[in-house]
């Protein structure tokens, strides 16, 4: 550590305290590497502010410094954009978000609660159940015990409900930042009508950390439904899983999530978490169907469309108790951590129109196999809005051949590089596939306004 990383860390001891300014290397590791272990980096320090104005403080002092600031909330991001890049040089500092985690009361008049960056999804999941109001939160992730909201509003994160709810970007309805000269932009009045000028929330909301620093959110909320159904379906194919999700659309007004797996997935996470799985035999495609409301007319409604459907009970398990519905979601959302216990992944979040997705899951495969013959290719997905999951073990974590091979299949086939997950560091190379150079010039020219140093996240987003 140079004398004026030594010195700025002192002052940050000042501002926060000395026990939240971290130096260690061994202790630094865990903040510098993302969850797949295919991102990583180095960092001076970590720094932990409690409240926005020890953000602010924190900020000015690493600004007049000239060392760059790595905003970060849980870090489960997949695509790197939490973490320093390895070629950052090693003065930079890390700022973990995680004690900004102050709950706000529930306003049951607006449906809204304020809450800090670093609460995570599953902390503001029970503070809503504790507030006895009857609303909860409309986006939930499989990584919601570490997943914080301002991560998720920084990455405007998506989910399982996004075929009801929508993503990030829908529930936030204000938002406070500390902006990359330490100003504070704060905006949480939760208006439903606010026409002044630009939605700048909106426009912080997907910045990965590039434009500001989020410190408070306040979120739209839905009422909680009383009744929840599961149905686990066994399809021929992934055709036939966009036309069955096309009719829940149209049939199934309770319709909450629709989920796809796929077999080879299936296997995998059955093995590694020691689960039975749900039907017999081996089917092309699998359709998890999770539906809500407030009676047990969810539970007739989606009876009577597998009914109507014509599908056969054998290709059906259906749950209606907690424990049970957990058991099948379980299928779906251990696939990440099983594809990490087979090795260091290359995780490739895109979307597709819903009518090329059954022709892009087989080109997929197609392509994958003549890039690395020996590669394991596991996909899943949100059926309801087009967005895949493709993993790829195998091929060395330095080796973005796969990458490139898929990232421009989804190119040429009209889709995005990126539904969910956000740019991060992993497709900054990619980003001109699916933006043009008048995208990236205005994305360019409006970081350059809040930012013209490049001082927050440097490296992430955009080339």
């Amino acid at each position: 550590m140079s004398d004026d990383v030594e010195t700025l860390a002192q002052t940050l001891a000042q501002i926060v305290g000395p026990q939240h300014v971290l130096t260690d290397a061994d202790v630094i590791g865990s903040f510098t590497v993302d969850w797949t272990g295919r991102w990583r980096g180095r960092a001076a320090m970590v720094v932990r502010p409690g409240t926005t104005a020890e953000v602010v403080a924190v900020v000015r002092a690493c600004r007049a410094s000239g060392v760059a600031i790595v905003p970060q909330g849980g870090n489960t991001g997949l695509v790197g954009g939490s973490v320093p890049g390895e070629r950052c040089d090693s003065e930079v500092v890390v700022l973990s978000l995680i004690r900004l985690d102050q709950l706000g009361s529930v306003d049951p008049a607006a449906g809204q609660v304020t809450v800090g960056a670093g609460v995570t999804l599953a902390g503001l999941q029970r503070h809503l159940v504790a507030s006895a109001t009857g609303l909860s939160f409309g986006v939930d992730l499989g990584s919601r015990d570490s997943a914080t909201i301002g991560g998720m509003v920084a990455t405007n994160a998506g989910g399982v409900h996004v075929v009801r709810y929508g993503g990030m970007r829908r529930q936030v309805v204000g938002l406070e930042a500390v902006l990359p000269n330490g100003e504070v932009f704060s905006r949480l009045s939760g208006l439903a009508k606010d026409n002044t000028g630009y939605d700048l929330p909106g426009l912080l909301t997907g910045s990965e950390g590039t434009l500001g620093i989020v410190t408070a959110v306040r979120l739209a909320l839905v009422a909680t439904p009383a009744r929840r159904v599961t149905a686990v379906v066994g399809l021929d194919s992934t055709a036939a899983v966009v036309d069955a999700v096309s009719a829940l659309r149209r049939e199934v007004p309770s319709l909450e999530a629709a989920e796809v797996f796929y077999q080879e997935g299936l296997d995998l996470v059955c093995r590694y978490a020691d689960l039975a799985p749900p039907l017999p035999g081996t089917w092309g495609a699998y359709l998890l169907i999770d539906c809500a409301g407030p009676d047990d007319g969810v539970v007739d409604e989606l009876a009577h469309w597998l009914d109507s459907s014509g599908i056969d009970d054998e290709a059906t398990a259906v749950a209606t108790d907690g424990p049970a519905r957990r058991r099948l979601w379980a299928l779906r959302e251990r696939h990440t951590e099983a594809v990490n216990w087979l090795g260091v992944p290359h995780k490739l979040d895109v979307s597709l129109p819903l009518s090329v997705l059954a022709a892009f899951v087989t080109a997929v495969r197609h392509t994958v196999t003549l890039v690395s013959s020996d590669a394991t290719l596991i996909v899943w997905g949100h059926a309801g809005d087009g967005n895949l999951h493709v993993n790829v073990v195998g091929p060395d974590p330095e080796n973005y051949e796969v990458d490139d091979a898929v990232l421009r299949l989804v190119a040429d086939m009209g889709g995005s590089i990126s539904a969910e997950h956000g740019i991060g560091r992993a497709k900054v190379p990619w980003l001109h596939l699916t933006r043009s150079d008048s995208d990236i010039g205005a994305m360019r020219a409006i970081k350059h306004a809040l930012d013209p140093t490049g001082f927050l996240n440097p490296g992430v987003l955009l080339p």
